[in-house]
């Protein structure tokens, strides 16, 4: 199942959900032509991410990288998964210790889902009042543009 129909399935089944953008499906999703396997340089080039960011969450634990017989990094799709997930995660704030801990409940299996869903409810909470103050923060620089002469609408 790829982030489409997954993101598809679970609206389905959470009504109150919005319909997620189909421009930010697209930073969930890895390409289809992606590579079997990627070096460190292309992987970081393909997400964003510093080679020695790579090689850190490699070290810490957070993602599980090949070695090709030459003993270099080799990033599978799987691996790829994995940082892009990360990569959502630490954009939104959430820190490295709580995905630590996070990812460490996955491999404990199913019995964690009541702690891996609380975990993320919480971490919800936090990224709501993370917009509700970036809101307030726009609303505060536009009354400011306002004043000035300016324009604060798009």
């Amino acid at each position: 199942m790829n982030a489409t129909e997954l993101l598809m399935d679970i609206a389905a089944h959470h009504r109150e959900l919005e319909p997620v953008d189909p421009d930010l499906l697209c930073l969930l999703e890895l390409p289809d032509d992606l590579p079997e396997q990627l070096s460190i340089a292309e992987a970081a080039e393909l997400t964003g991410l510093t080679a020695h960011t790579l090689r850190y969450y490699e070290r810490i634990g957070l993602v599980d990288v090949r070695r090709d017989a030459a003993g270099y990094r080799s990033y599978d799709r799987r691996a790829m998964a994995r940082i892009v997930f990360i990569s959502r995660l630490r954009a939104s704030g959430m820190p490295i210790g709580t995905l630590s801990h996070y990812l460490a409940l996955v491999l404990e299996g199913d019995h964690t889902a009541p702690q891996r869903l609380a975990l993320m409810q919480e971490h919800r909470a936090k990224i709501h009042r993370q917009l509700r103050d970036l809101q307030l923060a726009l609303a505060v620089t536009d009354y400011k543009i306002d004043v000035y002469g300016g324009t604060a609408t798009p």
